[in-house]
């Protein structure tokens, strides 16, 4: 039987070395700093259920993170511009996996 899984460097290095790209983050309270993550302007979430019972989805940008990389915790309100397409958004909430990781839903502020 092996130990424990060290998520950070097994699993969420790797995938940030393949999948991230440049972005530069903004705390509500801080300074800017350069980060990484990885973007998807067009993820699909689950709003909800409609009167009928049907799912209801919706189509936001979130980015993906690795928590080690960020001084302090990222949170509702603090803000990030994508390197390759100068878009700026703000983190509407912040969805943490529990293994280092943290899905940041996003809406669109200027760009």
């Amino acid at each position: 039987m092996s130990g424990p899984v060290d998520w950070d460097a097994a699993v969420l290095g790797p995938v940030m070395s393949v999948f991230a790209e440049p972005i530069t983050y903004t705390p509500a309270a801080g300074a800017p700093f350069s980060a990484a993550g990885v973007v998807d302007e067009a993820y699909h979430a689950i709003a909800g259920l409609g009167e009928d019972g049907v799912a209801l989805t919706t189509e936001i940008p979130v980015v993906g993170v690795q928590l080690s990389t960020f001084l302090q915790a990222p949170v509702q309100g603090d803000q990030l511009t994508v390197a390759r397409t100068g878009i700026t958004y703000a983190v509407k909430e912040v969805r943490s996996d529990g293994h280092g990781w943290a899905k940041l839903m996003l809406t669109y502020v200027s760009g």
